[in-house]
């Protein structure tokens, strides 16, 4: 059932010829330098390899990857979107700058971090945005850490059971104990269970809208009411604002802090392991908690603003990943108000699949979706054998990327969809077409979606060994 990868790439230390070089340095001038001898390496074992060497390795692997540029990534939740590549270009126009030049140097750069901030609380109905965490699991760590501050004595943060697995792993860092709450049977917060949950420990609750189900908390400004008359605060996880910008305003909902994923909403690079960027949004009554600097602007002069009385701290070194942020404002400047438009288009794409797909696969939770939706392959699996690992395994060897698996936990055999508004209908029909032939497969010839996938540099990989045996580090042996 496991294979071994089907098209190989040697490691570049196999590639390795004695001699070999793909550089050469001009003669230095004047007196070389004397290194001590006790400085000086006795060996250097780095593969001995040409500059084409080398760049056809790594070409060679970038052929192997799969991306949101080479076709479509339905990954659930994460709004893999194409990103424009203006964006790309334009904002080499600030590689050159250093953050410790001063201020009166890079008032260009500090304006475009001003004109974010600003764009960003304008679409969040926030009072103060701080653009320093360079993810959106930091930026959920800095809001929790910001409740810290402002909630003192308070010791729980509430979680609803369809919450993103960060939210109660960034709450338990910033030393709150999690109180997870069900949903009803709409898919969404049940009251009832909210305000057994609040008491006067309540420092908050976490919570995504639409939640990770793709449906909108219909009930949020009842949830806001119940949280805040308990003395709590609520924040908002953006990784869902994708389908909500320009539509309505999580401020206006009743969220204190929000946190925004520019990797996800405003089209920056995402995946691969970074970099990501993850501002925070607070309501005026928690400005003044924020990390520091903020980016300040007097009419005439930008500059960095240290004057926050109760800030939590910085929490990314300089000012965040200042790159991404200038992305996201190009991307902001382009989009304008057809942010909306973009936000409509990813309800409609979510829609057109959940419509075309209900036949074919349970969908627990009946409400239209917005941006996402959750397939459960539990009957499938209970009469095939098949599991929503395998069905994800065999889109690879359709050229389509697998969706999220197995979340949120509350569906069972979950595959969660998210087409985003990068995908034309020509895209979602042939995902259509190969999710049905793919169910179908499981009925007449399980075996191929069991063995998955078949076209793939690397077959199906032993799961069990890797999570027990895994190896973690690499040595030069």
């Amino acid at each position: 059932m496991y294979r071994q990868a089907k098209f190989s790439e040697p490691l570049l230390r196999e590639k390795s010829v004695s001699q070999r070089v793909g550089y050469s340095l001009p003669e230095p001038l004047g007196e070389p330098v004397t290194i001590p001898h006790s400085l000086v390496r006795k060996e250097l074992p780095l593969p001995e390899l040409s500059e084409v060497d080398v760049v056809r390795h790594f070409t060679r692997l970038s052929e192997m990857n799969f991306g949101v540029d080479t076709g479509t990534y339905p990954l659930g939740s994460c709004t893999m979107k194409y990103n424009p590549k203006i964006t790309e270009e334009l904002s080499t126009l600030f590689s050159g700058f250093h953050p410790l030049q001063d201020e009166s140097t890079i008032q260009g750069c500090l304006e475009v971090l001003y004109n974010l901030q600003e764009y960003l609380k304008l679409i969040s109905g926030t009072a103060a945005v701080t653009l320093q965490p360079a993810a959106g699991a930091g930026g959920e760590l800095t809001g929790a850490l910001i409740i810290k501050a402002c909630q003192k004595g308070r010791t729980e943060m509430v979680v609803p059971d369809s919450a993103h697995g960060t939210n109660p792993a960034s709450a338990h860092m910033a030393g709150f104990d999690v109180v997870e709450i069900p949903s009803n049977d709409q898919g969404t917060v049940d009251l009832e269970a909210l305000k057994s949950a609040v008491s006067e420990k309540t420092a908050g609750l976490m919570l995504t809208n639409p939640n990770t189900l793709g449906i909108f908390e219909k009930d949020i400004l009842q949830v806001a009411d119940i949280v805040h008359d308990a003395g709590g605060l609520l924040y908002y996880d953006g990784a869902n604002l994708n389908a909500i910008a320009g539509i309505c305003r999580p401020g206006d909902m009743g969220f204190d802090i929000v946190h925004f994923n520019l990797h996800k909403t405003f089209s920056t690079p995402h995946g691969g392991g970074g970099p990501g960027s993850g501002p925070v949004g607070v309501c005026e009554k928690l400005k003044s908690y924020l990390p520091v600097p903020l980016i300040g602007f007097n009419g005439k002069d930008y500059s960095f603003d240290y004057d926050l009385p109760n800030t939590i701290g910085k929490v990314h070194g300089f000012y965040g990943n200042f790159q991404v942020a200038v992305k996201a404002y190009i991307y902001a400047v382009i989009m304008g108000s057809d942010i909306r438009t973009a936000s409509q288009m990813a309800v409609l794409n979510a829609n057109y699949l959940a419509e075309n797909l209900k036949d074919h696969y349970e969908m627990p939770y009946q409400p239209l979706r917005k941006h996402e939706i959750v397939l459960s392959c539990e009957k499938i699996k209970r009469e095939t054998d098949c599991r929503a690992l395998d069905i994800a395994k065999r889109l690879l060897d359709y050229g389509i990327h697998a969706p999220t698996i197995y979340f949120p936990l509350i569906v069972h055999e979950a595959l969660m969809i998210e087409p985003t508004e990068s995908e034309s209908k020509e895209d979602l029909d042939t995902f259509i077409e190969v999710m049905i032939k793919i169910k179908n497969e499981c009925y007449t010839t399980p075996d191929i979606v069991k063995e998955a996938p078949h076209n793939t540099a690397v077959g199906r990989l032993d799961e069990v060994k890797a999570a027990r045996n895994p190896v973690l580090a690499w040595n030069q042996i």
